[in-house]
């Protein structure tokens, strides 16, 4: 049996292990293609919770993959995704675990502005296909929030122009959530914020804003780019607390302004939007008051003179009521004379009756009655005056009453609107009254606080001459004068002896010692 004659010789092509050859072709790649600048439309995004970002970078003739490490998205102006086309720089390597080669990204952008803006077009028809820019769903910013959140950036000139204007026009309790505005991180912070803000419950630890102001400062489409991230855009059209969105300047636009209950042009203009000025609601309320006052008082002039035009429509009391009260009088003034003439008249019918009687039977009868007939007769002109006299006195009571009742009776409804009027006046001019007190009370703090005895409190002292004048300065005082000098708690009288500088003096003879007071 014949062999060949290169049987079991040893072959010329130099033998590779697996790893070797793919540490060659590691590095025959690297060598090559170290830095390489390629555009594609980036598709299989995805974004590992280490931070990396894997993608694949295709065109009409093929598909690339590539990863672009942490420490690199950091510098990223933008978040990219699927369907964006870009220009990407880096190197090729390979992945030799699965024999695959890859693009490492150490740059990204845009393949210009015109890709941005049709992302941007086509997310904004999806969002408004959803409804989420629907002037429906959008809320009143309230007129005087007590708490404002504001989200952005912290150590931006936003927040100081925020605040500034908040100091000017009223002054409110602002609460900051920090967030980055520009990145790839940048979204999801501005999301959260946006979320955490909503979570707060109302009277909790934290108080929870009552409007919310979203600002940045302006820049390009690529700064701006994570204010139009739909996670940022559906976390401000699901906000419970009405949002104002003030990002870029005028004339930048962004999704969020879609779906904010307002936009600012400028975040200045946000403070402005977010509180009225505290100056032009004093003056308003001041002359809602003023008036109230007027309107209240020409009110009551009103039904006063109506109530006096119809108090002269009714008729005179004593014209009323005279003719009756002169019959009454004369009524009265006869009818004791009647009541003795009927008295007498029975008496007389009496004693005819009695005459026909036997004198013996019926003559202590007859002294008997006649007798009570007397007394009878006797007290009945007194009683007939005390019962006229009662009702006399309840005829006045009557006709003193007459008049209320009869103005009562036709200015009821009048009465009623006026007691009415009178009942709402007396809180309104009782809450005028504490506002007036409570200025007061702010002015005499004020004053107490600007007041030269507290410096005389911290030991300081008010010296006057003898004319109670302030003294300011020392060459106004002369040996002998008399000075008062004010502390905290009283006066002290003490004479001048001098101000320490040498004086020329006269030269003439010595006086007597003068008694000097105790300075303390």
């Amino acid at each position: 049996m014949s062999t060949s004659p290169t049987a079991g010789a040893a072959p010329n092509v130099p033998e590779y292990s697996v790893g070797e050859l793919s540490n060659a072709i590691r590095k025959t790649l690297e060598t090559r293609f170290d830095h390489v600048r390629v555009r594609g439309e980036i598709t299989e995004f995805m974004a590992a919770r280490s931070g990396h970002l894997y993608m694949c970078l295709k065109d009409e003739a093929a598909k690339v993959k590539a990863v672009m490490w942490k420490g690199t998205t950091s510098r990223l102006t933008f978040r990219p995704e699927d369907g964006l086309e870009v220009v990407v720089t880096g190197k090729l390597t390979t992945y030799g675990p699965r024999s695959e080669y890859q693009l490492v990204i150490e740059s990204m952008e845009p393949a210009g502005a015109g890709a941005l803006m049709a992302l941007l077009e086509e997310r904004r028809r999806k969002l408004a296909a959803e409804g989420l820019f629907d002037a429906s769903r959008k809320r009143p910013i309230p007129y005087l929030p007590a708490v404002i959140g504001v989200v952005t950036s912290p150590t931006g000139a936003v927040i100081r122009d925020i605040l500034h204007r908040l100091a000017d026009r009223f002054p409110r309790h602002v609460l900051l959530w920090p967030v980055l505005v520009q990145g790839p991180e940048a979204a999801g912070q501005v999301a959260a914020a946006i979320n955490g803000f909503n979570a707060l419950l109302p009277g909790g630890k934290v108080p929870r804003p009552d409007v919310l102001i979203v600002a940045r400062g302006g820049g390009s489409l690529e700064d701006l780019w994570a204010f139009n991230e739909e996670i940022v855009v559906r976390a401000a059209a699901a906000s419970q607390i009405p949002l104002i969105s003030a990002v870029g300047h005028e004339t930048d636009t962004t999704l969020i302004d879609h779906a904010s209950d307002r936009r600012a042009p400028t975040p200045t203009a946000a403070a402005e939007m977010a509180v009225p000025v505290r100056e032009d609601l004093l003056d308003r309320i001041a002359g809602l008051e003023r008036r109230h006052r007027q309107g209240s008082r020409r009110l009551m002039d009103e039904r006063r003179t109506a109530l006096t035009a119809a108090a002269r429509a009714l008729p005179d009391l004593n014209a009323l009521l005279g003719l009756r009260q002169q019959r009454f009088d004369e009524l009265a003034e006869r009818l004791p004379r009647a009541l003795v003439a009927n008295t007498q008249a029975h008496r007389h019918r009496l004693a005819d009756a009695a005459g026909g009687l036997r004198p013996s039977l019926l003559r202590g009868r007859a002294q008997e009655a006649d007798r009570k007939l007397t007394e009878q007769g006797a007290r009945l002109p007194r009683a007939l005056q005390s019962n006229i006299q009662a009702h006399r006195h309840g005829l006045s009571q009557a006709a003193a009453g007459l008049r209320p009742a009869l103005v009562s009776g036709r200015l009821t409804d009048a009465g009623r609107v006026l007691d009415d009027r009178a009942a709402r006046l007396a809180p309104a001019m009782a809450r005028s009254l504490d506002q007036r007190q409570a200025a007061l009370a702010a002015a005499s703090r004020v004053l107490d606080s600007l007041s030269y005895q507290n410096v005389l409190k911290r030991g300081y002292a008010v010296i006057r001459d003898a004319d109670d004048r302030p003294v300011t300065e020392s060459r106004a005082v002369s040996p002998g004068d008399a000075l008062s000098i004010e502390f905290a708690d009283g006066r002290a009288t003490v004479l001048a002896t001098g101000d320490g500088a040498p004086r020329p003096q006269p030269k003439k003879k010595p006086a007597p010692p003068v008694p000097q007071g105790d300075l303390f």
